[in-house]
Parts: structure tokens; C-alpha cells; sequence
């Protein structure tokens, strides 16, 4: 007599089966024992001032650096001026002795003072004169020191200002004589107005990321703000007083429109979605141009997972002992 084996692959696919069917009763269970409720956060629609703006970071330098070099050789007399001094066009701000009188001069001190004034008086010295107006910015030699006409004795510009590196994406919104923000990272409770004096044609590549060169200067420039300083500059892209806003987080887009949550009329209904113009935006804020009035409620929404006992839960759907509450 025959006996009929067993097929072992029939027990295989039947014992799969059943840790799906398994899994899928378990997922279910911990899928309809959470329940996911959305709480709204409402704002009330309100009138408010809000500006566009880039951001950016600079160098302070000189507008137009020029460095005073001696126009004879010889020996610097007398440094007029200081570091951070103001002076005009055609200012002495030093006066050298040439080589020639340097040496009858001090050949003339060891015959006396009636002989050194008369060449004082018969061979004056050499001015060094402002080429214009502006600022000292260094002095590179002292009193009795001897100089060619290479080296450099003064350096002097006529203007501090920012250069800062703009990104080209933000390039198209930078114009000349844009109104913009410098602080000093030196000076940081000393923020100064200031405006766009010029925009680089040559652009930078720096870490693969290219920059054009924007000039800021201040309206005014105060005395602490020296060349090399670091600065931050915002520059003001648009700006307008008194309009309405929303917070940016209640704002939905949907294929090129704007939509915000309202109440519904019966507090156990749904909110509902209604479609508005907005304006200009600074991240936080956004303009609403039509579609809501000032005085108006907006709800910002929030999802989150809840047990139906109301708990937060944790722990895996597949756990055969459930989920257990956090502690």
C-alpha cells in the first residue's frame, strides 16, 4: 500500500500567507487606533509695514586710493598731518629737504645759526600738497627720514565705501542709488544709511558660486569707520507702510494661486479655502493684496497623530502587545 507524502512547498506558501494576512490585521489595528487630528492655529488679519531685502557682506576701501609719493629726493623735515586726518585740495601736509640741501644744511650747523638761516631762507624747502580733497589713511615715514622719489610718504582717499559681494541671482533687484543699510561689524549699534554708488561688470567665482562687486557708500561718513572694516549690508528691495499681512506659514499655493483657511461658519465644520492676491513677502510676512479684510481670521494647520484615548503614541504596529502610551 502507497503512502502519499506530504508537499513541503504547500506548508511553505500557506505559512506565508499567514504572516500576511497577520501583519495586515496588525497594521490595520494600529492604523484605526490613531486618529490624526489638525490643530489650527488662528491670526487675525492686520495692518503692518513690510520690506523686501538682500542680504550681503563687504570690505570697507577707499573709493579712489592715491599714495603721495616725494618729488624729490632727500629728507623728510616735517609730517603736517595725521592718520584719519580731513584736508583739502592743495593742503601742505609735509615739507623734505633734496639731497643737495639736506647736505648744506647740515654742512651749515657746525658754522652756526646766522649760516643755517641764511640757507634756510636762500633755498626753501619742498612741499608735499593734497591733489584733493579727502582723508589721511597712512603715513609711511617720519621726520629725518631719508626717501627716494619711489617710495611712498602719505596715502590719502577721498572716500570710504563698501565693496560687496552680490550674488548674480539677486543681481537684477541691486540698482544704482538704492537705498541700503551698512553695519559695521565693529560698530554693530551704529547701523548707517546708505546708498548704491556703483555695480561691477566683472564677476568673481568663489566657491563655485559667482558674485559682482557692489560699491555702498554712507551718506555720511563717520570718523570710527576705517578702511578694511568688514560690514553687512542690507539692501532694501521694496517696501511699503500700512498694508494688510498674514503670517507667511498661513499661505498655500496651489498651480500659481494663493489660498488661506478661514473658519467655516459652523465651528464644527471644516475650514474653508479661500483664494487671495498676495503682494511682496520678507519671509516671515506676506502682503494680501484682495481677498481678505483687515480684521479678518486665518489658520495656520499643524498634523499630528493621536490614540483615541487622546494620547501620543509610540511603539511598533506590529508589536503583538500593542501600543503603549509614552511615559
Amino acid at each position: 500500500m502507497s503512502v502519499k507524502k506530504k508537499n513541503p512547498k504547500r506548508w511553505i506558501w500557506w505559512g506565508g500567507a499567514l504572516v500576511v494576512v497577520i501583519a495586515i490585521f496588525l497594521g490595520y489595528r494600529y492604523i484605526s487606533g490613531n486618529a490624526k487630528v489638525v490643530k489650527y492655529e488662528p491670526t487675525k488679519v492686520t495692518k503692518g509695514d513690510i520690506r523686501t531685502t538682500i542680504l550681503s557682506t563687504g570690505v570697507v576701501a577707499p573709493e579712489n586710493r592715491l599714495d603721495l609719493k616725494a618729488p624729490v629726493a632727500g629728507r623728510i623735515e616735517k609730517i603736517l598731518v595725521q592718520e584719519g586726518q580731513k584736508v583739502h585740495r592743495a593742503q601742505i601736509l609735509a615739507w623734505m629737504s633734496s639731497t643737495e640741501r639736506a647736505a648744506l644744511i647740515d654742512t651749515a650747523r657746525s658754522k652756526g645759526k646766522e649760516e643755517v638761516k641764511y640757507w634756510e631762507d636762500s633755498y626753501k624747502m619742498t612741499p608735499i600738497l593734497a591733489p584733493g580733497n579727502g582723508v589721511i589713511i597712512l603715513k609711511n615715514a617720519d621726520a629725518g627720514q631719508t626717501v627716494t622719489q619711489t617710495d611712498n610718504i602719505l596715502s590719502m582717499s577721498d572716500r570710504l565705501m563698501v565693496k560687496a559681494n552680490v550674488d548674480e541671482t539677486d543681481l537684477s533687484d541691486v540698482k544704482i542709488g538704492q537705498k541700503a543699510k551698512m553695519v559695521l561689524d565693529a560698530f554693530p549699534n551704529n547701523p548707517l544709511e546708505s546708498e548704491v554708488y556703483h555695480i561691477g561688470y566683472d564677476a568673481k567665482t568663489i566657491n563655485n558660486v559667482t558674485t559682482y562687486e557692489v560699491d555702498v557708500r554712507a551718506n555720511e561718513t563717520p570718523d570710527f569707520m576705517k578702511s578694511g572694516m568688514t560690514a553687512n549690508i542690507t539692501f532694501l528691495i521694496e517696501e511699503k507702510s500700512q498694508v494688510l499681512v498674514v503670517p507667511a506659514a498661513s499661505i498655500k499655493r496651489e498651480k500659481k494661486k494663493s489660498f488661506v483657511l478661514i473658519p467655516a461658519a459652523n465651528p464644527k465644520d471644516e475650514p474653508v479655502q479661500q483664494e487671495v492676491q498676495v503682494g511682496i513677502s520678507d519671509g516671515k510676512k506676506v502682503e494680501i493684496v484682495s481677498g481678505l479684510q483687515e480684521g479678518d481670521t486665518v489658520l495656520s494647520g499643524a498634523v499630528r497623530s493621536l490614540s483615541k484615548s487622546g494620547e501620543g503614541q509610540n511603539g511598533s504596529p506590529f508589536s503583538p502587545f500593542g501600543n503603549r502610551p509614552k511615559r
